[in-house]
């Protein structure tokens, strides 16, 4: 198999991944592919209590799902702290259940790891940006549990419509692109 974003094989044991939920996940997915480093993203619905919510009933709230964002990446190309350390340039990880114009629980912030190694990666960079804010960090950091696929018109949104919502500063994707490029955070 090859990856889209580097022309290159896959090598699956060499990649990772990880899911990130910054309120919508149309900002989250365009910010995370710019990353060197990620091979691929999707977009979907973590930690439902329902089995293979849609869209409308995650709206609902009853679903419990949040937006989410699948991120494989290669570990050797880019850590998982400097995935984070960018991640929360999108958010404001002291706000509940809201980014940006999105309300509701399905735009809370969280970080679902698959390993134990993750999520003491997690703990680690969330604790040494805590002095950063004035309020108490609330992004979710949780397993997995579930992930559902969006429906299509979701994938790679930003993409199909350059002009689309975003709650994302558009700015910041170009700054992913550069810095992931460079030595910072790293």
């Amino acid at each position: 198999m090859w990856c889209k974003t580097y022309n290159r094989p896959i090598l699956f044991h060499d990649m990772a991944t990880i899911y990130f939920a910054g309120g919508c996940f149309w900002g989250t997915e365009h910010f995370m592919k710019q990353i060197h480093g990620v091979t691929d993203t999707q977009v979907g619905y973590a930690n439902s209590v329902v089995e293979n919510p849609s869209y409308s009933e995650v709206r609902t709230g009853n679903t419990k799902a949040v937006e989410t964002v699948k991120v494989e990446y290669d570990p050797s190309i880019v850590g998982l702290d400097f995935l984070i350390k960018l991640f929360f340039l999108t958010i404001d990880p002291t706000i509940s259940d809201r980014q940006g114009g999105d309300i509701g629980t399905q735009y809370r912030t969280g970080i679902y790891y698959t390993t134990e190694k993750q999520q003491e990666t997690i703990m680690s960079v969330i604790d040494s940006m805590r002095s950063d804010y004035d309020a108490p960090i609330v992004t979710e950091v949780m397993p997995i549990d579930n992930f559902y696929t969006a429906e299509e018109y979701h994938q790679d949104y930003l993409d199909k419509n350059p002009d689309g919502y975003c709650h994302v500063d558009p700015r910041l994707f170009s700054f992913a692109r550069e810095a992931s490029r460079k030595d910072h955070w790293q």
